[in-house]
């Protein structure tokens, strides 16, 4: 019987910890990270778009915006994780 245990302990340790890497606040947040490291490195190295966008350097802005709201939620997900519900017992006859 304490293999059993030890195996549904395993389980949810596994369940928990897949649970929490696919969290969608965690794949939304991995998302906007990217992007706005990508735009944040165009308004940096790229070609000066100010004569385009009238004055401030958009990717500069959009690219931190994103950075802040992607850590936002991966930090969401991280302190309130998502916690699988304990196994039902089953009868056994």
């Amino acid at each position: 019987m304490s293999s059993e245990s030890n195996t549904a302990k395993t389980n949810k340790g596994f369940l928990g910890t897949l649970l929490s890497l696919f969290d969608i606040r965690n794949v939304i947040g991995s998302l906007l990270a990217v992007y706005g490291v990508i735009l944040l490195l165009m308004g940096l190295f790229g070609d000066p778009e100010v004569d385009k966008t009238g004055g401030p350097n958009a990717n500069l802005w959009a690219g931190i915006a994103l950075l802040v709201v992607g850590a936002a939620f991966i930090a969401w997900g991280v302190l309130r994780p998502v916690v699988p519900d304990a196994p039902h017992p089953t009868k056994e006859k």
